[in-house]
């Protein structure tokens, strides 16, 4: 039998007290979430509106997605940092973000490849869909609270 030693208040001793169980749920669920968004929306504007529609729904989902997944990819790589490390990584990578879909829209602005309402709802959809499938893997994690 191992000699019993103290243990480091950092390293959990079950899975259930890693703190960061509900933030790796929230991005498996969200990555599904925005997988089934993207699959409905290539099929259902592809055949809807062709080509156009596909491209529309695949930036879209990308946009939508993309930047909810990144935000919760940023919180579960910062989970063990400092505070402050975390909202400064959080608080970068909104702007970041914001920046990127702002060049990217302008950049598609004057460009008719792309079908805008499939670009439009498939944002708004995966971005609901996946800030509901986070929300449901952290609600649906056990987790420890006294250790």
């Amino acid at each position: 039998m191992p000699p019993v030693t103290e243990n480091d208040a950092s390293t959990p001793t079950s899975p259930l007290e890693d703190s960061r169980l509900p933030l790796l749920a929230a991005v498996r669920n969200g990555c599904w979430g925005l997988l089934a968004v993207l699959v409905l929306s290539l099929i259902g504007w592809g055949v809807g509106v062709g080509m156009p529609g596909v491209w529309g729904a695949l930036i879209g989902g990308l946009i939508g997605g993309g930047c909810v997944l990144l935000t919760a990819l940023s919180v579960v790589l910062t989970a063990r940092s400092a505070p402050t490390t975390t909202a400064a990584v959080i608080l970068g990578g909104w702007l970041l973000k914001i920046v990127l879909v702002l060049l990217v829209l302008a950049a598609l602005k004057g460009m008719d490849f792309y079908h805008h309402w499939a670009l439009f709802l498939t944002t708004v959809l995966s971005l609901l869909v996946v800030l509901g499938a986070e929300v449901w893997g952290v609600t649906r994690t056990t987790v420890l609270y006294v250790s």
